[in-house]
């Protein structure tokens, strides 16, 4: 197993329905479809290329505490729901009271990079663990994938169902299973299930069904090497992606090179996830002289197994 030396920056750029327009002052201001949103982003030191564009927002997250939660202001009415793409997949954004608005766009960047190795097999297995709502399994399951989807909370799972709907992928190979991921992996193990692919996004700290509790930091790499016994034996890949400020690119990329262990050979590379500022200049704005930025927002370790090219 090979161990790529240098990181790689898997970077997202604006994409029809989304885009993240400006940044700075600790702040980010993007467009989901026709809404322009203000959230917290503390890592964003700089000054706002478009300070004016900044007072049409439609939706503005006022955190409370340290955590994610939060109240969300308007400046207009918003839909409880409304239609977002991305490739051929369609799911709902939603402003959720976690700050985020029912998916993660950074995460393009490994949708398009499962999208690729997925394409490449015949009717692949894969699962995909904290699978929230779900667009990583339509996205797996547009490109030729047999999936089963996991997530602990029975309201993503109805969203993520919803999503599949809009999809016109109702009748898709999807597996929608609401329970505690670690405990559906320790069953798997125990049944001999095997994978051709899986994709682990786990978040820092959160509860199950029935009060399972999950520690990133102290769960972790139980829950890998437990995911390494699901890989078949010719797996074309595990995915992981971990947000924590505590996280490094090479600590994910050595836990999984240790889990999935030297005979299935293959590589490992790593590196983080970024948000880059829309190239274009909003409607009315003239380009800014400064190029446009970028957002680190997770880590990622990605296995690819050597029978995948």
């Amino acid at each position: 197993m090979i161990i790529n030396d240098t990181p790689t920056t898997l970077r997202t750029k604006a994409w029809a329905d989304y885009a993240l327009v400006d940044s700075g002052d600790g702040k980010k201001l993007e467009r989901y479809g026709d809404y322009l949103v203000i959230r917290p982003e503390p890592q964003c030191w700089w000054a706002p290329k478009y300070p004016q564009v900044w007072d049409k927002a439609d939706a503005i997250f006022d955190p409370q505490g340290e955590d994610d939660e939060g109240n969300w202001r308007f400046s207009r009415r918003p839909d409880d729901q409304w239609s977002l793409a991305w490739d051929s997949v369609k799911f709902y954004g939603r402003f959720t009271n976690f700050r985020h608005l029912a998916f993660f766009p950074e995460q393009a960047a490994n949708w398009a990079w499962q999208k690729d190795v997925i394409a490449r097999r015949n009717a692949p297995r894969v699962l995909n663990l904290f699978g929230y709502t779900g667009v990583a399994s339509l996205v797996a399951a547009a490109a030729g994938a047999k999936v089963t989807h996991v997530d602990a909370s029975k309201k993503a799972i109805g969203w993520a169902r919803e999503n599949a709907a809009l999809s016109g992928m109702a009748d898709a190979p999807i597996r929608w299973i609401c329970e505690d991921a670690r405990k559906y992996v320790q069953r798997e193990v125990k049944r001999g299930s095997k994978y051709e692919g899986i994709i682990l996004d786990p978040p820092k700290y959160g509860r199950g069904p029935t009060g399972e509790v999950w520690r990133l930091f102290e769960d972790l790499p139980e829950m890998i090497h437990l995911c390494a016994q699901l890989l078949s034996d010719d797996a074309a890949f595990l995915l992981l992606n971990a947000y924590a400020a505590r996280v490094s690119g090479p600590a994910l990329a050595h836990l999984v090179a240790e889990a999935v262990g030297p005979q299935k050979g293959g590589r490992v590379d790593y590196g983080e996830l970024t948000l880059v500022e829309d190239a274009k200049p909003p409607k009315g704005q003239r380009a800014a002289d400064i190029a446009p930025r970028e957002i680190g927002l997770s880590f990622f370790a990605r296995w690819l197994g050597g029978s995948a090219k």
